[in-house]
């Protein structure tokens, strides 16, 4: 009961209003279950094949999240089902999710991940190069992407005060982002950042969606 117990005290950490994506890769199936059977009913992966697996394995009302960074040639395998797309950091990318949208007949929820990070290892656009997209003619033909809002990272620090930085920094894109390009889009209205190190800070930070693993299911299995 451990897991259920470990969801239960974080949403009572975030408001109801934040999305609690639990961090489910690499983790077994019984593990997935027991925290589906304590009412989690969205989850998050990084590896395609593993998310496929399990979206074919598993209960058909889980809500899943690909949050890891996403090959072109691999967005076939989740376009009939995933629920939202973390990390979209180019056009080519949401191009390719708008193709395979339409194939499934289906409008693919995403967000823009962006480099907030002061690590070079980290995906995602610049606030320059996400106007050059959703300026361009190209992203204007695109009708099987949904843009829900925002994405990123902050750096892997103890210094709290550089994490709040970073969160700022995201905040201040979204609210750029809605006012100039979704401001009559009420689903532009997501902000994913926090992980199970930060998600606390993130909230409070303005946080829509965070992203926690090892708080729930404890440290990860490497496999």
């Amino acid at each position: 009961m451990e897991i259920t117990e470990n969801i239960e005290r974080i949403k009572k950490e975030i408001t109801s209003d934040v999305c609690l994506v639990a961090v489910s890769k690499t983790k077994p199936k019984e593990a997935i279950l027991e925290a589906y059977q304590g009412g989690q009913r969205v989850f998050g992966e990084n590896k395609v094949q593993e998310l496929v697996q399990k979206y074919e394995d598993l209960p058909k009302n889980i809500e899943w999240h690909f949050i890891g960074h996403l090959q072109t040639n691999k967005v076939k395998y989740l376009a009939p089902f995933v629920s939202l797309i973390h990390g979209v950091d180019s056009l080519k990318l949401l191009k390719t999710i708008n193709k395979e949208g339409q194939k499934n007949k289906r409008v693919i929820p995403c967000l823009l991940q962006f480099h907030i990070a002061e690590e070079e290892t980290k995906f995602g656009l610049n606030l320059v190069e996400a106007e050059e997209l959703l300026e361009s003619e190209t992203f204007a033909l695109l009708d099987n992407v949904e843009v829900r809002g925002v994405m990123g990272m902050a750096t892997y620090t103890d210094d709290e005060n550089q994490i709040r930085k970073e969160f700022r920094s995201l905040k201040t894109i979204f609210n750029e982002l809605k006012t100039r390009y979704f401001k009559d889009q009420p689903s532009f209205c997501e902000i994913s950042m926090g992980m199970s190190g930060d998600y606390q800070l993130a909230v409070k930070e303005g946080s829509t969606i965070v992203r926690v693993g090892s708080k729930i299911f404890g440290e990860r299995d490497y496999h």
